[in-house]
């Protein structure tokens, strides 16, 4: 199995790249809809896709065409085939998907944000409830220190208190119990006193988790 490529960036399509090898192979890979606007800057360049290689049925299945799939990362592609776990999302309606951050949309499912997840191609209300349903709890690491701040529900003018209290409630809408979120919060304090935002002590206290 081809897991990954490096080469000459030909040309960035709609939905995929033409990537060329030094030994003069060439390859069309699709790609993720976030990843097309990225890599159209990068044409001419040398690049290194993640991929996985899928086989879709043809012709009321009497036939297998083989699919090459590029990822920028390899925790992009880890999410994609995590994704393509929720019944209802194929390999193709989850690229399409795919055209938020991975990041933002794991944040999103993590807080059962279904208002974002239906901005996103392919993503109706129904499917929107059965992604959260489906990966809840399943997640948390594609959450990065970047996005943990979208679980956070800012109140102005909040104390340190107030801070926890956000930090706290961030971490149950993540799947913690209050008891352990409380814990975590509590320990991330005494390492560092000086932190004084909810997001900044939301990471701290997510890096601070088990496992």
């Amino acid at each position: 199995m081809l897991v990954r490529l490096t080469g000459r960036l030909d040309a960035v399509e709609s939905d995929a790249a033409i990537v060329t090898l030094s030994v003069g192979l060439t390859y069309r890979a699709m790609l993720p809809a976030g990843a097309t606007d990225s890599l159209t800057s990068r044409v001419g360049e040398t690049i290194t896709l993640e991929t996985l290689e899928l086989f879709e049925a043809a012709g009321q299945g009497s036939h297998l065409t083989p699919r090459l799939i590029g990822f920028v990362t390899p925790t992009d592609r880890r999410f994609f085939e995590l994704f393509t776990t929720v019944k209802g999302v194929g390999s193709r309606k989850a690229l399409r998907a795919m055209a938020a951050p991975t990041g933002d949309i794991a944040a999103a499912i993590a807080r059962k944000d279904t208002a974002f997840l239906r901005t996103l191609p392919e993503i109706g209300a129904r499917l929107a409830d059965t992604i959260c349903a489906e990966l809840g709890g399943k997640v948390d690491r594609f959450i990065t220190p970047d996005t943990l701040g979208a679980l956070v529900e800012h109140k102005p003018g909040a104390g340190s208190g107030g801070v926890a209290a956000q930090a706290i409630a961030a971490l149950v809408r993540l799947g913690e119990s209050r008891p352990d979120a409380e814990r975590l919060v509590a320990l991330a304090q005494d390492r560092d006193p000086t932190i004084d935002t909810a997001d900044a002590l939301l990471a701290a206290a997510f890096a601070s988790r088990p496992g």
